[in-house]
């Protein structure tokens, strides 16, 4: 399978502070892939490094095969990267419906004097297009009760909801959801799965997820990468990444076996054991 995404040893500095150290992974198209890990393992930053909030100190990103390390932020969706964020980055005074069209602003071809001129049929037509594609979103993110609805009087569980289908708007080839079920109840949260999981198989959209829920990461995910203290510590099929003793002892909070006290030979006092260094 062709790979959407390949991240070369990348490192991340702020100041005298290493986000990220020698991270690698690649992403088949048409996976889902999660990044799990303990606040602070620099999940969401290898998330910015993607999307190009972050400029990486070391290493490369390449995007089906094209080198986007250096590319703006701006550029990302123009390639076919969306994303989601952490904390919720919707326009609160607008409609669902407007918000939802703000994701497809880098398809729209009219300018302002081209926009001015709505009774043209190729403008009329393209507007009519965006419009037809943002209701099919909206039905199927369930939104049809809340399309004119101002995103700011929503529930969170329903905002964001809506930051997916604004994400969905870009028609993205890679989409990056960083915590989507962050903050949500249990029925909320087994939704936003099943979107997810539906994202990916019927639209085919490969999906690179951060989240802290291990039920729904192992339930739905591919393949599994887990950091920490901004390094890869495991990478593979979620039940494998979750029998990992180092993911355990890391993300579960696991110690490591006792040792067995040693057996002293009769007559001598019993010396404690003796660990490599190296």
């Amino acid at each position: 399978m062709a790979e959407a995404l390949e991240v070369r040893q990348i490192s991340l500095r702020f100041g005298g502070v290493r986000a990220l150290t020698d991270v690698g992974f690649t992403v088949a198209q048409g996976e889902l892939f999660s990044i799990i890990g303990p606040n602070g393992a620099g999940k969401t930053s290898m998330i910015n490094c993607i999307s190009g909030r972050y400029r990486p100190s070391e290493g490369q990103i390449l995007f089906h095969g094209r080198d986007i390390t250096r590319e703006k932020t701006n550029a990302r969706p123009k390639l076919g990267i969306g994303r989601t964020f952490q904390n919720l980055a919707l326009f609160h005074h607008m409609t669902v419906l407007d918000n939802i069209m703000v994701g497809r602003h880098h398809l729209l071809r009219n300018n302002f004097l081209t926009g001015s001129l709505y009774w043209l049929p190729g403008v009329r037509g393209e507007e009519l297009e965006h419009r037809r594609r943002v209701e099919e979103i909206i039905d199927f993110l369930d939104l049809q009760a809340y399309r004119k609805a101002t995103a700011g009087t929503l529930s969170y569980g329903l905002r964001k909801r809506v930051e997916l289908a604004r994400a969905m708007a870009l028609e993205p080839k890679l989409i990056l959801l960083d915590e989507p079920m962050a903050g949500m109840n249990l029925e909320e949260k087994e939704d936003m799965a099943r979107y997810i999981v539906d994202l990916n198989e019927e639209f085919g959209m490969t999906v690179v997820m951060i989240e802290h829920d291990m039920g729904v990461v192992m339930d739905i995910s591919h393949r599994v990468m887990v950091l920490d203290f901004g390094r890869r510590i495991a990478l593979g099929r979620p039940e494998a990444v979750l029998a990992d003793p180092h993911v355990r002892r890391a993300y579960l909070g696991e110690e490591d076996e006792p040792e067995a006290a040693p057996v002293a030979a009769p007559g001598r006092e019993a010396q404690p054991p003796v660990r490599a260094v190296s």
